[in-house]
């Protein structure tokens, strides 16, 4: 049976997470992915990381995508968040744009393998920040 915790949890979100970072690199050794779709799993990472933070701190958040605004909503409540983790707002371009056929620039290998070790960094610090409470 498989056992998961309630979804208001922040725990449920972190299981997500680290769901999304798991395919995000097996995303990456797989020739038959898009850099594109792996990219939006670093994405999806940092985003639920960053929610389960918010939910432990009790602080309200809107349904969005764009991480930017969860790193504001954390330091306006007087988190500090570290530089390597505020570079996950570079992350929110893959929420929407790149899952679709479009005019973009495509994903280069380095912007995926960068995407990969920041989405690492975000779930990294939410956790130590959340095994201290």
């Amino acid at each position: 049976m498989n056992v998961h915790p309630p979804p208001e949890s922040p725990q449920a979100w972190l299981e997500r997470a680290r769901s999304d970072l798991a395919l995000a690199d097996i995303a990456l050794s797989s020739p038959d992915v898009l850099l594109e779709d792996a990219c939006f799993h670093t994405q999806q990472c940092a985003e639920k990381a960053l929610k389960a933070l918010l939910l432990q701190q009790d602080i309200p958040f809107p349904r969005t995508h764009v991480i930017e605004m969860l790193l504001d909503l954390l330091q306006a409540s007087g988190i500090v968040v570290p530089a390597d983790v505020d570079e996950a707002f570079v992350l929110t371009q893959y929420a929407v744009q790149t899952r679709y056929p479009g005019a973009w620039e495509p994903v280069t290998q380095e912007e995926a393998r960068l995407a990969l070790d920041i989405a690492t960094c975000v779930l990294a610090w939410v956790e130590e920040q959340l095994a201290q409470i």
